[in-house]
């Protein structure tokens, strides 16, 4: 693909899959993610501190970069791979978050998640925001 064409892939609606480093001596840890992402900006996503998501964000900050993989479900296969740099961890606004729900769900379902995360006391949503730094991708279609 061409750098405007895998920018443009993984700017489609695709659920991504984020793989963070373990620990020495141990896999990745690769979980499915809802992210956004516009062509030459960063990819964002946002993560509550519920379950094990306190370790992969330590995980994070400790390495500084994750993988994320974005595929077409359908044929013929194409996937984008991004190696990105972290750049910001934090609370993410309400509007933050649509940005990143709205792609993957009806609107008043995006608005009942983010109440839910953002209203639930044991929960802490946190902002993730990677820069791009290394890309990999195939079309087959273009083939």
């Amino acid at each position: 693909m061409t750098k405007q064409q895998r920018e443009e892939f993984l700017a489609d609606l695709h659920v991504g899959v984020l793989s963070v480093a373990g620990p020495a001596g141990q896999a990745p840890t690769s979980v499915p993610t809802f992210y956004a992402y516009e062509p030459g900006g960063d990819i964002t996503m946002f993560t509550g501190t519920q379950r094990r998501a306190p370790q992969r964000i330590e995980r994070i900050k400790e390495a500084g970069v994750i993988t994320l993989v974005a595929q077409r479900e359908a044929m013929p296969p194409a996937y984008v791979t991004v190696e990105a740099e972290l750049v910001d961890v934090g609370p993410p606004t309400p509007e933050q978050m649509l940005v990143i729900l709205r792609r993957y769900m009806p609107e008043e379902h995006a608005q009942g998640f983010v109440q839910g995360e953002l209203g639930d006391p044991e929960n802490t949503v946190l902002l993730l925001t990677f820069r791009p730094t290394r890309w990999f991708s195939s079309d087959t279609s273009a083939d």
